[in-house]
């Protein structure tokens, strides 16, 4: 059986590492290979191969690190197929959804090309007598990134390409249980010229992030994950003096207005829903039919994930795949158990779904629970899987107010044909990324991503502008050169312009 080791320093190596993890092939349920789990010294010698790297890279011209970045992209696009059957063979999720995190998270490398344009300061010239201001930003250090199963590639390059760019160094540690992509972007980016030890992999689990956070080495950590594992995260990293931005999970919800196009809304509600089984940050989990919308909604949605076609990953014919682990498998289950006895109706029942040839595989099929109301358990915990609930509102007040009152806010999606509704909604909804007739508003790379209350822990949005802000630091001189027949008189009194 194939063991996926750690990437230090420019290549792989089992470091002091003794433990491993089982990585499935989901929809067969079966063990196909096993990753190493660091130890603390594991991360310690990443982070001092990082730590000399940067000594060098940290003082390399623009220049040189876009034309690392332009070459790695370049890669990114030859070696898609491959990381895409990779990424479905060790996740589950169907290949050409592969293809589009892949696209995405090089979205982020694209923008990391322009880099030298987001690190540009500013002057101002005689802001005193012969005294001039300016600024520019200068990199961290040794970075890291502790990352999500749900998109192995994406979810990291909304990291390490912004941290590379700007002068970093970064330690990257993937989830376990989909590892092995990881390994290959660090080939990747060796290929592409960027220096050993600029780029590292330490795989692991809950020993591996706490060596992280607990290291005095490393400036900043960036996390994506579960809400209490992100307050883990801010808590920890922040006592120990780092950077910490720290994204948390979601309860996303849709609201459909009765004049929206229902076979539209449906449509993309279906696609939000089931795509990657459910199994993403952005995934509409709550659909909020208002008013007259209610019953003829629910009825299209029923057709359509009816129709949807599941199976494993590499099958074109699959439009969904499983979820990752047979734990999520039974969790989910649960919870689509616990919302009926609870009241919902259930107008679509994917528990006892079979594909054949895959008996063993951890397929849950598309769900649609109706009239969820918020003191159920589908509704209140984050069901992270192919589920949809459906509540019910008399008027776009009530579905404001219901979205304001979840404590996620990280997404949320209004179908509609009006703008003053649209508007409203947009302006005064408690999220931090709003689809209007879009359901999942996942910013370009050129803005930033983050939710609003447990969705985001802390202050610090990642990628576009506020990455390049959280990985960099600013300096500001104030400079004067005096000539010999001007030279200022010093006072002790506070310096003040003239």
């Amino acid at each position: 059986m194939t063991t996926i080791e750690h990437w230090i320093g420019g290549a792989p190596t089992r470091g002091a590492s003794t433990r491993t993890a089982p990585v499935y092939d989901p929809a067969a349920g079966a063990v196909r290979r096993e990753v190493l789990l660091a130890e603390a010294a594991d991360v310690d010698a990443a982070v001092r191969t990082a730590a000399k790297a940067f000594a060098s890279w940290g003082d390399s011209s623009l220049s040189q690190r876009t034309k690392v970045m332009f070459r790695f992209r370049e890669l990114l696009v030859r070696r898609e197929d491959e990381m895409a059957r990779l990424i479905s063979a060790e996740h589950g999720k169907v290949v050409e959804d592969a293809r589009g995190e892949i696209v995405r998270g090089r979205e982020v490398v694209e923008y990391a090309c322009g880099i030298a344009d987001a690190l540009k300061g500013s002057y101002s010239d005689q802001v005193s007598g012969g005294v001039d201001v300016f600024n520019f930003r200068q990199p961290l250090g040794v970075c890291a990134g502790i990352t999500p199963f749900n998109f192995p590639i994406m979810v990291p390059m909304w990291m390490h390409p912004i941290a590379i760019a700007t002068g970093n160094t970064f330690i990257l540690k993937p989830s376990e249980r989909d590892p092995s992509v990881s390994n290959l972007v660090a080939e990747l980016y060796a290929e592409a010229g960027l220096p050993d030890g600029v780029f590292n992999v330490v795989h692991g689990d809950k020993s591996a992030v706490d060596a992280i956070l607990d290291h005095p080495g490393i400036s900043a950590v960036s996390f994506v994950g579960s809400t209490p594992i992100a307050k883990y995260v801010h808590e920890k990293a922040t006592a120990t003096g780092k950077r910490v931005q720290a994204l948390g999970g979601a309860k996303n919800h849709a609201v459909v207005l009765p004049d929206a196009d229902l076979e539209f809304a449906a449509d993309h509600l279906t696609a939000a829903a089931f795509g990657s089984a459910g199994q993403r940050c952005m995934a509409i989990s709550v659909g909020v039919a208002v008013g007259e919308a209610g019953d003829a909604l629910v009825d299209v949605l029923k057709r359509k994930a009816e129709a949807v076609v599941v199976g494993p990953g590499d099958d074109p014919s699959s439009e969904m795949g499983p979820v990752v682990t047979a734990a999520s498998k039974a969790r989910i289950t649960g919870l689509v158990a616990s919302g009926i006895e609870q009241g919902a109706v259930p107008v679509v029942d994917g528990r006892g779904l079979t594909v054949p040839g895959h008996e063993d595989g951890f397929f849950v099929g598309p769900t649609v629970l109706d009239h969820v109301t918020p003191d159920m358990d589908a509704y209140r915990e984050e069901v992270f899987g192919p589920v949809l609930a459906v509540t019910r509102a008399a008027t776009v007040d009530e579905a404001i107010a219901l979205i304001n009152a979840n404590p996620y806010g990280n997404g949320t999606a209004i179908f509609t044909s009006s703008g003053a509704a649209a508007r409203r909604f947009q302006r005064e909804v408690q999220v931090g990324m709003i689809g209007v007739n879009v359901p999942i508003p996942v910013p370009m790379s050129y803005y930033s991503f983050g939710g609003w209350k447990d969705s985001l822990i802390g202050d610090s949005p990642i990628h576009g502008p506020e990455g390049v802000r959280f990985y960099t630091r600013a300096k500001t001189v104030t400079s004067r050169w005096p000539v010999e027949r001007q030279r200022p008189d010093a006072a002790l009194t506070f310096p003040t312009s003239s």
